[in-house]
C-alpha cells in the first residue's frame, strides 16, 4: 500500500471512531486518497461540494446543528484559503471544524511547483490547534502517530468547554491513487472498542453564588448553553430574560420580545438599572442593549471556558464556567415594571406591523409566529436577525441559528443546508437578497447528494438594505453605489439556473401556503429599502412612546 493511500485510511478510521459522521469534500487531485477513503467507509455521510467556500459553512452549519466535529477535506493552494471565512466563523461562535487541508510534499514547496502555497498555520490564531502531520512513511510506528495524533484533533476541536476549529496539514507525495497492494510494515487496524486515545471530561467546577436580589436581569445570546436551567432559575428569582431570537430563550412569562425598545427609551433604562446581569452566551445585536449593560452594579459572565470569554462592552466585573441564581424573598414590583413596559412596547409594535402590509419586520415577525414546532431557522447576519429580534413574539418550539460570531453574509445558503441535513425536522431559512447571491453556489448540488428538507426565504429589496438604517444613508451621492450596491438580478432566474423551486409572495396572507412544500425550496418577498427605512422609524417611535405611557400609567 502507498503511504498517502495508507494515512488516509487510517485517519478517516479513527475519525470515525471517535464519533464523526459527516464528511465535506471540495474536489481536488492532492487530497484524493482523503477523498477516496471518505468515499469507501460506508459509516461516514459524504457531502461534495463544487466550491470550497460553499462546502466550508455546508461544514459549519451541520456541525453547529449537529454539536460534533465535521470534517472539512480540499486539496491544496487557493482551495485551502476559501475555508478561512468559515474557520473565522467557526472560531468565534466555537463550532467544532476538522479542517483538513491536502498539501505538496515539502520538496515541492518553495519551487514554483503548481498549486503550491504556504499552508502552515494558514488560519493563524483562527484554530484551537494545528498539526503538519509530515508526508506519511512505511515504518513502524506511524499507526500510532496517526490515530494518536487524529484523537487529539477531535477532542480539541469538540472541547467540551472550548470547541472550535482544529487544521491538520497533510502533505502527499505521489501516488495518490490506492495502488491494490494491501500490505503495510505494521497492522493499520485500530482498537475494536473504541479510539486510540479516549478523552475524560472532568466534573465541572463549583458554582458561582449571586447574593440574593429582587433586582436581577437574564441576557441570553447566540451561543448561550444551559439556557434552561438559567431561565427557570431567573423565573424563581423574579427576573426578566432578554434573549435574542437565537440564544434560545425567548419564550415563557418572564421574556422580554421588546426589549430592544423598551432599552431604547432612556427614561425607562435609567429606571431601571439592575443590581446584577447575567449574560450567557454573546450578545451582540441590540446597541441599547449593550449601552445599557454598562449601567448594571454587578455583571456575572457565564463561560464555559474561562481562557475566553465574551464582554464587549468591557463591562463584565465577574466570570465563572456556572453560577446559581438564589430565589430571593420581595415583592414583584420590579418584574411587574419590566411586563408592562414589553407589553405596552408589543402591543404597540405590532399595531405598527399589521398595518404596514408584506413589510421586513413583519415578515420576520410572522414567519417566526408560522413555523410549525419543531421547526430549525437559520437566519441571515445583516438585516434579517434584527428584525427578528425586534419584531418575535415569545414563543417555544423553535429553534434559531445565526452566523454572529464573525457576523458576515457570507455562506449563510450552505450553513442552512448544512444545518438542516443535521436538523431532525422541517428547515427554513431567512436572509436578504445580498445574502443571498453571496453563496448561490450553495444551490448547487450534485444528483447523488444528499439533499434537505429546506425553505429559504429571501427578503429582495435590491441591494443593503441595513446601510438605508446607518449614518451612510445621509450621504445620497455616493450612497446607492458605494453602499446601496442595486444588482437588479431576478431571483426567479437564479432558482431556475439549478433546478430550484420558486414562490413570490406579495401579500402578508401568502405567506403560510408559499412556506409549505418539501425539499430546497425558495420564497422570494420584495420590499423597497427607503419604505423599511421609515417603518424602522416608526416602530420605535410607537414602542417608545407607549413605554412612556405604561411608565406613567
Amino acid at each position: 500500500m502507498n503511504p498517502a493511500t495508507a494515512l488516509a485510511t487510517v485517519l478517516v478510521d479513527e475519525l470515525v471512531r471517535c464519533g464523526l459522521t459527516d464528511v465535506v469534500i471540495a474536489p481536488g487531485s492532492r487530497s484524493a486518497p482523503l477523498a477516496l477513503a471518505a468515499h469507501a467507509d460506508s459509516r461516514v455521510r459524504l457531502h461534495v461540494r463544487i466550491d470550497e467556500r460553499s462546502a466550508s459553512f455546508l461544514a459549519l452549519g451541520l456541525a453547529r446543528r449537529g454539536e460534533r466535529p465535521v470534517a472539512l477535506v480540499c486539496t491544496s493552494g487557493t482551495a485551502a484559503a476559501n475555508f478561512h471565512p468559515a474557520v473565522m466563523e467557526a472560531h468565534e461562535s466555537g463550532v467544532p471544524l476538522l479542517v483538513l487541508t491536502a498539501d505538496r510534499p515539502p520538496e515541492l514547496r518553495d519551487t514554483g511547483a503548481s498549486q503550491t502555497a504556504d499552508q502552515l498555520k494558514l488560519y493563524g490564531t483562527a484554530v484551537r490547534w494545528f498539526a503538519e502531520v509530515g508526508v506519511p512513511e512505511e515504518r513502524p510506528g506511524q499507526v500510532a502517530y496517526w490515530r494518536s495524533l487524529v484523537c487529539r484533533a477531535y477532542q480539541r476541536s469538540l472541547g467540551p468547554a472550548d470547541p472550535g476549529p482544529v487544521h491538520l496539514n497533510l502533505a502527499f507525495r505521489e501516488p495518490l491513487v490506492p495502488d491494490g497492494d494491501a500490505s503495510w510494515c505494521e497492522p493499520l487496524d485500530g482498537g475494536a472498542d473504541g479510539p486510540w486515545v479516549r478523552a475524560r471530561v472532568a466534573p465541572p467546577g463549583v458554582a458561582l453564588h449571586l447574593p440574593q436580589t429582587r433586582r436581577g436581569v437574564l441576557v441570553v445570546g447566540d451561543g448561550a448553553v444551559g439556557t434552561r436551567r438559567y431561565v427557570a432559575a431567573a423565573g424563581m428569582a423574579g427576573w426578566p430574560v432578554l434573549s435574542e431570537p437565537n440564544g434560545g430563550a425567548r419564550y415563557g412569562d418572564h421574556t422580554m420580545s421588546a426589549y430592544h425598545h423598551l432599552l431604547s427609551t432612556p427614561e425607562f433604562a435609567e429606571a431601571h438599572r439592575p443590581e446584577v446581569v447575567v449574560t450567557l452566551g454573546r450578545p451582540s445585536l441590540s446597541k441599547s442593549l449593550l449601552r445599557w449593560l454598562g449601567q448594571a452594579g454587578e455583571h456575572v459572565v457565564v463561560a464555559p471556558d474561562l481562557t475566553r470569554w465574551p464582554d464587549p462592552t468591557r463591562s463584565a466585573t465577574q466570570v465563572a464556567q456556572a453560577v446559581e441564581i438564589p430565589i430571593a424573598a420581595g415583592d414583584d414590583a420590579w418584574l411587574h415594571s419590566w411586563r408592562r413596559a414589553d407589553a405596552a412596547a408589543r402591543a404597540a409594535i405590532d399595531e405598527v406591523l399589521d398595518d404596514s402590509g408584506l413589510s421586513e419586520p413583519r415578515l420576520a415577525r410572522d414567519l417566526a409566529d408560522l413555523l410549525p414546532n419543531g421547526s430549525l431557522l437559520t437566519v441571515g447576519s445583516s438585516m434579517p436577525i434584527r428584525d427578528l429580534d425586534q419584531a418575535m413574539r415569545p414563543r417555544r418550539g423553535l429553534r434559531i441559528l445565526s452566523n454572529r460570531g464573525v457576523a458576515g453574509i457570507d455562506g449563510v445558503v450552505s450553513t442552512a443546508m448544512g444545518a438542516a441535513l443535521a436538523h431532525n425536522g422541517p428547515a427554513f431559512a431567512l436572509m436578504g437578497d445580498l445574502t443571498f447571491l453571496h453563496d448561490q453556489n450553495g444551490l448547487v448540488l450534485g444528483p447523488l447528494e444528499p439533499r434537505p428538507d429546506l425553505c429559504l426565504v429571501v427578503v429582495n429589496n435590491d441591494g443593503g438594505g441595513i446601510f438605508s438604517l446607518l449614518p451612510q444613508a445621509a450621504f445620497r451621492d455616493p450612497f446607492e453605489r458605494v453602499f446601496g450596491t442595486r444588482h437588479g438580478v431576478d431571483l426567479a432566474y437564479t432558482a431556475a439556473a439549478t433546478g430550484t423551486p420558486y414562490t413570490a409572495v406579495s401579500e402578508p396572507g401568502q405567506l403560510d401556503k408559499a412556506l409549505r412544500g418539501q425539499g430546497v425550496r425558495i420564497v422570494e418577498v420584495r420590499t423597497e429599502r427607503g419604505a423599511n427605512a421609515a417603518l424602522h422609524v416608526t416602530m420605535r417611535e410607537a414602542a417608545s412612546a407607549a413605554v412612556r405611557a405604561a411608565m406613567a400609567g
